[in-house]
């Protein structure tokens, strides 16, 4: 190795120097190259399970976007854009690989996959880049927008752009390249192979990224705790002075994107427009006065099956307060001899569990009764009822006991003088009413006496004029009086007689 005059042993030795050290250069550069083959080896696996992990990672996405579409929706929509992108660049590297080893018989012998003619050739000529270069570079950077734009303001937008990123670089000695140049020109063809096979891996795993970030939004979303609301849940709906309070505070689920499959409800199948999302309406009627449950189900889809949640609950239905309770205490009072309705309740317990009793008392339909008071003065009207905790009340009320008031006699349906001529007086009938009195009722009159001045006064059973009592009437004279009075009447359906009936007058027109 070193200078002047060597002899021919020397230069011998210098040579198979030479040599070695070219020989041992050439097996650096076949490792390299069987390393470089044994990457894309790994790389081409890892790229299958990638491929059949995301294809099940899909699936599943897309049966939770059917169950709950609300929910995982939109992340299906924007996964399904991705997929499309990546299967369309994945293929576009898969078939540029093909055209790049179609001239190697053996895909094997990395050591042979020494040259860069082919990528020097495609992307690069006369010092420029071919449209297929740019084409490339093209590609590249349309998947990296397209991912970049669905992940939105995510830390993992900024490294997919990083992944593929095309601008200049600079080389060692500080000379600024093209990224296609800085990466493909001049290098050998197994490299360049396992080059792109890297970025078919960067491919599968942006797709395994953004199914993993999009998902795990919606799941945190789910699970956030501003979604849920603090509920107060009593045993029971209505509470009375002196009770204890019995409940509890929970936290419910607010979540405007989970909707059942369907919703029943005491054995009723809820309309579709009751069930919204993240809860069910609730308006139907109220129904009678008294305790109601509510029992059901939700109906969640799950994989293939249908998961039930029970629904259990109550409320009770209590009288509407319309009107004030107001009470005359004087005036409590009911009629001897007559049907008098009674309306009897307790605020707040249903009328199935209230009951009344007193003398001539009747329940007739819920909080309805009828009174028909017998002897004596007074009545008490005694009511016990049970409350929603099962502890008995009761309460007792005194009512005056009345005659019917007097009742008055009339004709034509007129009371006091009512003037007519003496032929249509032999031929009325006697009538009595009770005006302005609480009670409708019928009376039958059933006897009374016509007095004709100057005549004897004649009794008169029934209601209509006897033919003695007509020629006692054919002798009054004109403008004389007509006097019916003494009238006796009981009351019609119960014949109650009325104390005392007043009398009428009929004045004689001609």
């Amino acid at each position: 190795m070193a200078g002047g005059k060597q002899s021919p042993r020397q230069r011998m030795i210098n040579l198979m120097y030479l040599v070695f050290i070219a020989m041992l250069a050439m097996n650096m550069s076949k490792e390299v190259l069987s390393a470089f083959g044994l990457m894309k080896e790994k790389l081409s696996d890892s790229n299958a399970r990638a491929t059949d992990q995301n294809a099940l990672a899909y699936e599943n996405l897309a049966k939770k976007a059917q169950e709950q579409a609300k929910q995982f929706g939109e992340a299906k929509e924007k996964t399904d854009i991705l997929r499309e992108k990546a299967d369309e660049f994945y293929a576009y590297i898969e078939d540029l690989k093909t055209k790049m080893s179609a001239d190697v018989k053996d895909k094997t012998k990395y050591e042979s996959m020494d040259k860069s003619k082919f990528l020097d050739k495609y992307f690069f000529a006369g010092g420029t880049i071919t449209p297929e270069g740019k084409e490339f570079v093209s590609k590249m950077d349309e998947f990296r927008k397209s991912a970049v734009d669905l992940l939105g303001k995510r830390e993992l937008a900024g490294v997919v752009s990083s992944r593929f990123d095309t601008n200049p670089v600079k080389n060692k000695d500080g000379v600024q390249l093209s990224w296609l140049n800085y990466h493909y020109e001049g290098f050998p063809l197994i490299a360049s192979l396992t080059k792109l096979t890297q970025i078919q891996a960067d491919i599968k795993s942006t797709e395994s990224d953004a199914l993993s970030a999009l998902l795990t939004k919606e799941l945190t979303d789910a699970v956030s705790m501003t979604n849920y609301d603090a509920m107060v849940v009593f045993d029971k709906n209505a509470y009375y002075p002196g009770e204890k309070l019995s409940g509890k505070i929970v936290l419910g689920k607010n979540d405007p994107n989970l909707t059942a499959e369907k919703v029943v409800i005491n054995g009723k199948d809820w309309p579709e427009d009751k069930i919204q999302a993240g809860q069910v309406i609730l308006d139907g009627p109220a129904g009678g006065v008294g305790d109601r449950s509510i029992k059901g189900s939700f109906f969640f889809k799950e994989n293939d099956s249908l998961v039930e949640i029970p629904i259990k609950g109550g409320y009770s239905v209590i009288p509407r307060p319309n009107e004030a309770v107001i009470s005359a205490d004087k005036m409590n009072a009911v009629y001897r001899g007559l049907a008098n309705p009674m309306t009897i309740s307790m605020p707040g317990v249903p009328s199935n569990k209230v009951s009344a009793s007193a003398p001539g008392l009747k329940r007739t339909k819920g909080d309805s009764y009828m009174m028909r008071p017998g002897k004596g003065n007074e009545v008490t009207i005694r009511v016990t009822g049970k409350l929603p905790d099962g502890k008995p009340v009761s309460s007792n009320k005194k009512f005056r006991i009345k005659d019917i008031p007097p009742a008055l006699g009339k004709v034509r349906g007129q009371y006091g003088t009512v003037s007519m001529p003496k032929s249509s007086a032999a031929n009325i009938s006697i009538g009595a009413g009770l005006p302005d009195f609480l009670f409708d009722l019928n009376l039958k009159v059933t006897s009374f006496k016509v007095k004709v001045e100057g005549q004897p006064a004649v009794p008169v059973t029934g209601t209509k004029m006897s033919s003695r009592a007509k020629k006692v009437i054919a002798k009054a004279r004109r403008g004389g009086l007509i006097n019916i009075f003494d009238i006796k009447a009981v009351v019609s359906g119960s014949g109650v007689p009325v104390k005392r009936v007043g009398g009428v007058n009929i004045k004689v027109s001609n």
